[in-house]
């Protein structure tokens, strides 16, 4: 069974009377995870993950991280997590091994240790041939991966990432995801993640939190979440649909949203849970000839952008 490394339970945070950033938020993060916090930005990502690491106390609820009570124990859960947010804490005038070797002893770790694992995160991210280069002279997705080895450089059970992949190319970003999932799976880190990039969270996220204005919206794998909240959508391709075609699928079927229509092709949105065989069947029994049926569901971005609007 999974360890629950970060739990909340009515997590609020006000800065004044009128500003609400967290409003009565609960949920779980299970280790070995890739977690996804998703929202638009002043929606209260950055302000959680504040809380998470004890900056902020909350204004009522709990939250605990590792075990540990974030009001008590902010010093030690910083100190066991790894965190990368807006900057990445890279010296760019120094090398790659000197950045490393910098944070390896500000986090206490012995000369052998810093060695191995210096050597360890920069094979395996592919930067061991460019360890005595200057980071300055480094893409930009070198060097996040290099910030994300500064993250790990303590063998943390549990980092927080704040838009990893911002300003990357869509190659330099997927191969960064690559790599990380490869540490999850390697070093069993659980990986807390803050992004409004909802495509990039529905492809690596094993479960997402979505929030808006400070609230949470939903929580659970992309897959559940669209499933029982987000519409359907059926395209049926064939001959003769006009517009009694739509009163005939109003006035026989139930579940059924928005309807478009042309002389060979009707798309029908259909409640979540709602099958499209009694569409079929419906507009076959009726004289219909049909040539094509493709069913799609909507993706985490519509799921989201409908419970926003809701």
């Amino acid at each position: 069974m999974s360890e629950i490394v970060i739990e909340t339970n009515n997590l609020t945070r006000d800065f004044n009377k009128k500003l609400r950033a967290v409003d009565n938020i609960s949920f779980q993060v299970n280790s070995g995870q890739i977690f996804g916090f998703l929202g638009t930005n002043g929606s209260g990502k950055t302000t959680t993950i504040h809380l998470l690491l004890g900056i902020l106390k909350p204004t009522r609820g709990t939250a605990r991280v590792l075990g540990l009570d974030t009001r008590s124990h902010g010093a030690k859960i910083r100190s066991q997590t790894g965190v990368l947010l807006e900057h990445s804490g890279l010296y760019e005038n120094m090398t790659a091994t000197d950045n490393l070797e910098f944070y390896g002893k500000a986090h206490r770790l012995s000369p052998k240790k810093r060695r191995d694992r210096q050597k360890e995160l920069l094979v395996n991210l592919g930067l061991w041939e460019r360890r005595h280069d200057k980071v300055g002279k480094w893409s930009k997705g070198m060097k996040q991966k290099l910030a994300i080895a500064r993250t790990l450089l303590h063998q943390p059970a549990l980092i927080f990432l704040d838009e990893p992949t911002s300003g990357l190319d869509p190659m330099a970003a997927t191969a960064l995801w690559e790599t990380l999932t490869e540490l999850v799976a390697r070093e069993g880190v659980t990986i807390f993640l803050n992004t409004h990039n909802l495509p990039e969270a529905e492809k690596w996220c094993s479960t997402v939190a979505i929030v808006s204005k400070g609230k949470l919206l939903g929580v659970g794998r992309p897959e559940e979440l669209k499933s029982g909240k987000s519409s359907q959508q059926v395209e049926i391709i064939g001959k003769g649909f006009g517009p009694e075609t739509k009163q005939l699928i109003i006035h026989s079927l139930s579940g059924v949203g928005a309807i478009e229509t042309g002389p060979d092709r009707i798309l029908v949105e259909l409640a979540p849970q709602a099958e499209a065989a009694p569409l079929v069947t419906l507009l076959v029994n009726h004289g219909y000839a049909i040539e094509t049926v493709n069913k799609t569901q909507e993706s985490l971005e519509d799921l989201f952008l409908n419970l926003v609007k809701e």
